[in-house]
Order: C-alpha cells, then sequence, then structure tokens
C-alpha cells in the first residue's frame, strides 16, 4: 500500500470496515427487497441487470490481473530465495504442512458428519422437489464433471504442453508448474547478467499488477454490496432453514478448523498470538467471504501478509501463490460433508474402505480444486460417482453452495495465511530478519 492509499485510509474508513459496511447493507437491503417484493419484476430487472453486472466486472478484473500476478510473484518468490536449500527448504515445508493440515480438516469433517448424520434431517418431498427445480444446474455440474481430467491424466495435465494455452484457459495448476520451474531455472542462472535483467523484468510484472489491483480494489465495497444484495434478494433464509442440518454441520467443521485447529497451530508452531492474528487479517477475511474466491483474494491477501503480519515477502510470496490453489482446507471440508451428507439422503452405506477413499480424495481435491466460486463441485460430482451415490443429486446443495463457499473460501484464504506464518517462523532467524529487510 503507496504512501497515497495510506493517507487515504487515515482520513477515512479503512477498506476492511468500508467492505463490511457494503456488506451489511447489502445483506439488509436484499432481504428487505425479499420479504417485500421478492416476485415483483423490478427486482429481477436489478439483480440481472444492475448488481450482477457489477458484481461481474468487479470478479472479472481480478482475475484479469491473477495470472500475471500469480506468475510473478510465484516466479520472483522462488528466485529470491537465493539457492535451491533454501527454497527446497521452504517448498517441502509448505507441502507437508498443506497436507497434513488439509488431513486434519478432512478427518474433523468426516467426524461431525458422522456424528451428526444430516442426511436424515431431509424431508424427502421438499428434497425431491429441489432436485427437480435444481436439474438444470445439476446437469451443468455433471457435464463439467465429464470434462475433467482424472487419475493419471490429471496429473499429466499439471505439465503444459503450451504454457500460453495454459493461460488463456485460466489452467491455474498448470501455470504455477510452469512459474515454479521457470523460477528455477533463474536460480540456477541466476549468476548471468541477463538472467538479471529478466528477474528485474518480472519483478516489475509484479510491482504494476499490484498496483493496478489496488485501484481495482477500491470498488470493492460497492461489488460486495452487489454480491450480497443478489444473494439476499433471490434466496432469502429460506433455503438455508430447508438445509439447515447440512449447512449447520459445513458450518461447525468449518468452525472447529478456523477456531480451534489454527489457533493451536499458530501457538505450538509460529508462537504467534491467534487473537493478533485474526485482528491483522481481517481484510483478507471480508474480501475471501465476499468474493467466494480464493485466487481473487491473493492480491489482498500479498498485502495483508506484508504490512500487517510482517512476514518476508519471499516465503509469503511463494506460499500464497501456493497456497491459493493447492491449501484449502475449506473446500476439501466441504467436498466431505457434501458425499457423506449426500450418501446418507440416499441411503448408500459407506464402508470405512470408501470413507478413507473419499477422505483421501477430497485432500487431492482440495490442492487441485481451482480457486474459482463453486470450483469444488465438480469434484463433488466425480466423488460422488465413485461411491455409488446418484451425482445428480447435488443439485440438492446448489442452492445454498453460493453461502457455503462464500464461508469455505474464507477458511482457505485464512489458512494460506496461517501457512505462511508457520512456515516463514521455521526459517532460520538470520534468513528471516535478511529477507524482512530486504522486503522493507
Amino acid at each position: 500500500m503507496d504512501a497515497a492509499e495510506s493517507a487515504t485510509e487515515r482520513r477515512g474508513l479503512s477498506l476492511q470496515y468500508q467492505m463490511l459496511i457494503g456488506f451489511v447493507i447489502g445483506l439488509l437491503a436484499g432481504l428487505a427487497v425479499h420479504v417485500g417484493a421478492a416476485d415483483a419484476p423490478w427486482v429481477e430487472v436489478i439483480t440481472s441487470y444492475v448488481t450482477g453486472p457489477i458484481g461481474q466486472v468487479f470478479l472479472r478484473l481480478l482475475f484479469m490481473l491473477v495470472i500475471p500476478l500469480l506468475f510473478s510473484a510465484l516466479v520472483v518468490g522462488i528466485a529470491e530465495m537465493g539457492e535451491i536449500r533454501s527454497l527446497r527448504r521452504v517448498g517441502l515445508r509448505t507441502l507437508g504442512l498443506t497436507v497434513v493440515v488439509s488431513t486434519i480438516a478432512v478427518v474433523v469433517s468426516i467426524v461431525l458428519v458422522n456424528l451428526l448424520r444430516p442426511g436424515y434431517g431431509v424431508d424427502p418431498v421438499l428434497a425431491q422437489a429441489m432436485l427437480a427445480d435444481a436439474g438444470p444446474g445439476a446437469h451443468a455440474i455433471l457435464a463439467r464433471t465429464g470434462e475433467t481430467p482424472s487419475g493419471i491424466e490429471a496429473v499429466l495435465a499439471i505439465v503444459p504442453s503450451n504454457v500460453v494455452g495454459a493461460m488463456a484457459g485460466n489452467d491455474i495448476l498448470a501455470v504455477m508448474f510452469f512459474a515454479l520451474f521457470f523460477g528455477i531455472g533463474i536460480v540456477l542462472t541466476q549468476d548471468r547478467p541477463e538472467v538479471q535483467t529478466l528477474k528485474r523484468a518480472i519483478e516489475g510484472v509484479f510491482e504494476v499488477a499490484m498496483r493496478l489491483i489496488n485501484i481495482v480494489i477500491r470498488l470493492a465495497p460497492l461489488a460486495v454490496f452487489c454480491f450480497m444484495f443478489n444473494l439476499a434478494a433471490l434466496f432469502g433464509w429460506d433455503l438455508l432453514v430447508r438445509l439447515s442440518a447440512f449447512v449447520g454441520v459445513v458450518l461447525a467443521a468449518l468452525g472447529v478448523q478456523m477456531f480451534i485447529v489454527f489457533p493451536l497451530l499458530l501457538i505450538v508452531l509460529a508462537r504467534r498470538s491467534p487473537i493478533a492474528f485474526f485482528r491483522d487479517t481481517q481484510e483478507a477475511s471480508v474480501m475471501a467471504f465476499s468474493t467466494a474466491s480464493s485466487n481473487a483474494t491473493l492480491p489482498t491477501s500479498l498485502r495483508v501478509a506484508d504490512t500487517e503480519l510482517k512476514l518476508p515477502r519471499k516465503v509469503a510470496r511463494f506460499v500464497l501463490t501456493i497456497g491459493a490453489t493447492a491449501n484449502q482446507n475449506g473446500t476439501a471440508m466441504f467436498e466431505g460433508v457434501t458425499v457423506l451428507f449426500l450418501a446418507q439422503f440416499f441411503g448408500v452405506e459407506l464402508t470405512l474402505a470408501q470413507q478413507f477413499m473419499v477422505m483421501l480424495v477430497c485432500i487431492l481435491g482440495g490442492i487441485g480444486t481451482a480457486g474459482v466460486p463453486a470450483g469444488s463441485l465438480p469434484v463433488v460430482a466425480l466423488i460422488l460417482g465413485m461411491v455409488g451415490v446418484p451425482p445428480a443429486g447435488i443439485g440438492l446443495v446448489l442452492g445454498v453452495d453460493r453461502f457455503l463457499d462464500m464461508c469455505r473460501t474464507t477458511l482457505n484464504v485464512i489458512g494460506d495465511l496461517v501457512l505462511a506464518t508457520i512456515v516463514s517462523a521455521g526459517e532460520p532467524q538470520t534468513d528471516r530478519q535478511g529477507m524482512v529487510e530486504e522486503g522493507a
């Protein structure tokens, strides 16, 4: 954040409070419209031609800049490690912690859904009606699932045959692989002057992307208002009430991870106060909840890590850009709860071995799911087919998915910042001091 932006925030409300105000006003206005004029023609006109497009323009502007930001941040983060030894240390710690924390998340969600059994609390008649209403949406998800590579094809798809095509197709994992490979190449040839010139050019791309994103972010309070107005005006609280058992279990699982597991990790592994951490990351939380996209929140996360958490920039850039796609605890938890909920609803008894397989696929799905709104739904449909549950049953949860997507994205983003904090704390003291001084 530059001096002009800091001065602006000193004169008025900070961005997170502006976003919070937009959130509350949009929610209240939407609920008022839903209660008083839910079927009025003008409501559909406003949501379709005013608030909806404004929100989509905001997201499109962010997504337009995410690929250059993600590529440049990851390349520069790797290049600034200075040597393969530092890269290997940070990379292995990031990978190990991602797998461990994701495993904890999925185990928590599967235990809760087995204990509370939300699939037995839904009225079958109402559920069948909701399935019929959500038929087109479910068919669209299933069509996307058929196009999604699986097994060895999914592994091979991580290595792009054409990086330009991967960028054009918004294939985040493939772009990350290329950026990782490219950054290692810079580390191996960093003694050459032309390579240093290239590195400075990529740093320039990062700075330009961040500057443009800071301009776009100023639209966030208006976009947040539009998102919440649309959600509340079109759906109200009806769907949340109808699927309250399912929603409650998902929120309980996310809450355990957010307010029990994460604080314990911060205290034990990072020696940092959870209260201070959550206070410092509130801007990223509001942005994640509003946009329901880890990738769209990445610029805010990078700024929060730098200005609020004071993490070394080298570590933060590497961990957060990797984490925006690879460390999605909330997504893994949602997938696990949804699969078991639908299995319970359709009377499909899953053995421990099948539940273990679900857990494993959810962990991998949390690592490979696109960090965009509703990016986990094709993975859920894929898992349902694997365990013998009708994939069309995903239509049951489509109505509440937007709200739950907002909640799980918040957990994903905070999980990335927790991971970056822990990895930073694990760096040697001299390296941490050097990294901070170079980033200042």
